[in-house]
């Protein structure tokens, strides 16, 4: 995804505030996630990008960027993080 172009919808910001998700991370997994998996629940062409993140004190936590690749520019529909890794991640954690 390092050549398609993206933006950020007021509930995914809104949310990255809350959840103290900064663009820095947000831009890093869209580049360079460690997968895409279809969110089969948001339709046809939304996918969610996920990669583990260390947050220092807090230990690590799988973020999710649900993104609808659809759009041009693709759209930042939501992000959150979770420490629910085996439920979320595919393959060994």
């Amino acid at each position: 995804m390092t050549d398609i172009l993206y933006e950020v919808s007021n509930h995914a910001r809104e949310q990255m505030e809350k959840r103290g998700i900064d663009d820095q991370t947000v831009q890093s997994i869209l580049i360079r996630p460690d997968q895409i998996i279809d969110d089969e629940s948001g339709g046809y062409g939304q996918k969610v990008y996920q990669s583990k993140i260390d947050f220092k004190e807090k230990g690590t936590y799988l973020v999710r960027v649900f993104v609808n690749t659809e759009k041009q520019p693709c759209v930042v529909k939501t992000v959150y993080k979770t420490s629910k890794l085996p439920k979320y991640y595919e393959g060994e954690i």
